[in-house]
């Protein structure tokens, strides 16, 4: 038995050294996110899957109407400024910091005195028309990505993914955690709880740092058993001279006890990274995704606010006088200025965990809401949901599989000829009631628009990376190099545990 585990630790390890380094580093890259930010990728670097066609890959958002030949378009690329017929486009994001991921931009409204502030993954910026250049807001929070931006007669709401500030004049802001859902049992999901175990940010800072060094020490464990590897290869080749086997045998030697040493005595925390990691991507994430658990005391999740990083877009209905708030839990309401509990709404239209792309309202009562789920407009006092893009009465799958829908909506306009286009993440710009193509995709958008090495490190650490090559059996990627790791740690550890003490070199 020793002999088998011995065997495969050592074939299993070499084989899977790349992949696993390719793990380490995009994990550690993806705990610095914000330090990392100035970085990008150009993206004929990267498979074409990544590259813009037709604005696809997130790259618009929505636009933004500012005057009747000024039109503002903004998503991934950052902010574009094109007039009535998308003939031209100037770059529109002067005084946001480089780096794309800086540029990511979620929200854009003018206001009633003629304001432009966009809500940004790097924060709230606001134009300033005589320095022609975008000016850093100064927020009373430490949350820096802006969620959502609306405006309600002379107050500005600005949503984070935890709190709702107001203000009026973009100095003075006052800080709002909303209150509890009705029947709140104070617990999380299963998911976050697992993402923040695995990233370290379960013990904020310092957590993450634990687990950059335990990523360094998979490194560690990876490039000594290489080196023993290649060591024993090369003194078996009876031409070398003596003095070069010596060397060899002494790096062997140093390289096997700590490689030992340093295993065994992280091989907790390193199960339990690679474990948690497992189940943060399908098909092990099906097994988790509406499981809620307790808040672990004396950490990050213990937090006494119900929407720590839970909220995602708002909507106020002048109509009847009612806040609507998008959650990754589903969609709620307030009828009193966030006075008393929030209420779930009884229907609930369908909407990705990862975030409702487009909310707004169509008539009485009726929404128009996009997400990776698709796109739909919901009458959220009947219920009924109707597929905006198929045409057709929506009915919920009976079985869910994969947790997206046929059409992977990440923005929307009405802006461009006075036509209704969606845009899909792997489809782009779509017209969804005729022939009309959007405007077409100019070069110099694709030039200054690269990848973000933060974007970059998150398709390699989730497998997308591998689509290109092996299609959807990519996601398959995590789930085995999760347990080929798991049994590389505990063989390891079953091999030194038996024959420690007559190692031979």
């Amino acid at each position: 038995m020793i002999k088998f585990f011995r065997k495969y630790h050592k074939w299993l390890g070499v084989i899977f050294a790349l992949i696993i380094l390719n793990y380490v580093f995009s994990g550690i890259i993806l705990n610095h996110r914000e330090t990392l930010s100035f970085i990008d990728v150009n993206r004929k670097f990267l498979p074409k899957e990544y590259r813009y066609q037709n604005w696809n890959n997130a790259a618009v958002k929505s636009t933004l109407k500012i005057s009747p030949d000024s039109i503002l378009v903004y998503g991934n690329i950052g902010i574009w400024l094109t007039d009535s017929i998308y003939s031209d486009f100037t770059n529109f994001s002067f005084g946001i910091p480089k780096g794309i991921d800086n540029r990511k931009i979620f929200q854009m409204i003018k206001t009633t005195g003629n304001s432009l502030i966009a809500g940004t993954l790097s924060g709230l910026y606001i134009f300033n028309y005589q320095q022609n250049k975008w000016v850093s807001v100064i927020l009373p929070v430490k949350e820096k990505s802006i969620a959502d931006i609306i405006q309600k007669q002379d107050t500005i709401f600005v949503l984070t993914r935890s709190s709702l500030l107001k203000t009026a004049d973009l100095i003075h802001f006052s800080v709002s955690q909303l209150p509890p859902p009705e029947n709140y049992d104070n617990k999380t999901g299963l998911f976050k709880t697992l993402w923040v175990i695995h990233s370290g940010e379960i013990y904020g800072t310092a957590g993450k740092i634990i687990v950059d060094l335990a990523g360094l020490v998979f490194a560690f464990l990876t490039i000594t058993g290489f080196i023993v590897f290649v060591n024993r290869i090369i003194l078996k080749q009876n031409k070398k001279p003596v003095e070069v086997k010596v060397k060899l045998r002494n790096s062997n030697k140093w390289n096997i006890k700590w490689h030992n040493k340093i295993g065994w005595i992280a091989l907790a925390i390193l199960i339990l990274n690679t474990t948690t990691g497992m189940f943060l991507r399908p098909p092990l994430l099906a097994f988790i995704g509406n499981s809620r658990v307790g808040k672990i005391p004396y950490t990050e999740l213990a937090t006494p606010n119900p929407w720590f990083d839970q909220l995602r877009r708002i909507y106020y209905d002048q109509d009847i006088n009612r806040f609507i708030v998008a959650t990754i839990d589903g969609f709620y309401y307030s009828d009193d200025n966030f006075k008393t509990e929030l209420k779930q709404y009884l229907f609930q239209p369908p909407s990705s965990v990862m975030g409702v792309t487009v909310f707004e309202k169509i008539d009485s009562y009726k929404y128009l809401v996009g997400s990776f789920e698709g796109l739909f407009t919901w009458n959220s006092q009947s219920g009924e949901v109707i597929d905006y893009i198929k045409k057709q009465l929506h009915t919920a799958p009976s079985n869910r599989g994969r947790p997206i829908g046929d059409f992977l909506v990440s923005g929307f306009t009405r802006d461009f000829k006075n036509q209704e286009y969606y845009f899909d993440y792997d489809l782009g710009a779509v017209n969804i009631n005729g022939l009309q193509r959007f405007a077409t995709l100019p070069e110099k958008v694709i030039r200054d628009t690269p990848m973000s090495l933060w974007n970059v490190a998150l398709e390699i650490h989730t497998g997308r990376i591998y689509q290109s090559i092996i299609g959807d059996f990519y996601v398959l990627i995590v789930p085995l190099t999760g347990l080929i790791v798991l049994f590389i740690l505990i063989s390891g550890f079953i091999v030194w545990l038996k024959i420690r003490k007559n190692v031979d070199y």
